[in-house]
C-alpha cells in the first residue's frame, strides 16, 4: 500500500500555491508515495460565512491529515521569524497521532537568531529568546526528532519554487531510504 504523505506549511498562501503543491505530490510519486496538500479538498466554500469557511477548511484538513501516514512540514519562517501558525499545529496534530513528522526550513539559521535581540538573549518584549540550537520553537523540533522524523536546513529564498521543491526533495529521499 502506498504510504500517504500530508503536505504541510504555508505554501497554501502562495500565488503559485497549485502548483507548488503538483510539484510536491509528482516528486512524491516519483519515490513511491502519495502526497495529499490541503488544496487538494476541494471545499465547496459557497453561501459560507469568511468564520464557517475558515472552519470548513480547517475540517477538510483534518480529513487529510486522517488519512495520511506522516506528514512533511516546510517549516521555513512566515510572517515573523517562526513557523506558520498552522504548520505547527498541523504537526502537533500527527505527533499526537503517533505519526513521523518531518520538515525542511530555507533558513538555516538558529531561531535564537532570528529573532531581533533587545539585549543578549532578550527580545523587545523584555521576553527570553530560547537558545536551543534548533531551528524553531522547542516543541516543533522536538516533535520531528521523538516521532524519528528528520528536519533539513537548507539555505534558499522563499520565494522561489524551485529551492522549496529542492529543499522538499532532499525530504522525500531521505524518507525513501527508510
Amino acid at each position: 500500500m502506498m504510504r500517504k504523505i500530508y503536505l504541510a506549511g504555508p505554501d497554501v498562501f502562495r500565488r503559485d500555491a497549485k502548483a507548488l503543491g503538483q510539484a510536491k505530490a509528482d516528486i512524491c510519486a516519483e519515490f513511491g508515495f502519495e502526497g495529499l496538500f490541503p488544496l487538494d479538498s476541494n471545499v465547496d466554500l459557497t453561501g459560507l460565512s469568511p468564520f464557517q469557511s475558515g472552519v470548513a477548511i480547517y475540517n477538510a484538513d483534518i480529513d487529510l491529515m486522517n488519512r495520511c501516514d506522516l506528514i512533511v512540514a516546510n517549516m521555513t519562517p512566515f510572517r515573523g521569524p517562526g513557523i506558520d501558525g498552522g504548520t505547527a499545529f498541523e504537526m502537533g496534530y500527527m505527533r499526537a497521532q503517533g505519526k513521523p513528522v518531518w520538515g525542511y526550513t530555507l533558513d538555516t539559521r538558529d531561531y535564537g537568531d532570528r529573532v531581533e535581540h533587545a539585549e543578549p538573549g532578550w527580545d523587545h518584549d523584555d521576553q527570553h529568546i530560547e537558545a536551543f540550537g534548533m531551528s524553531d520553537n522547542l516543541m516543533m523540533v522536538g516533535a520531528i526528532a521523538e516521532s524519528g522524523g528528520s528536519l533539513l536546513r537548507v539555505e534558499g529564498d522563499p520565494k522561489r519554487m524551485e529551492d522549496h521543491l529542492r529543499a522538499f526533495r532532499a525530504v522525500i529521499e531521505a524518507l525513501s531510504s527508510l
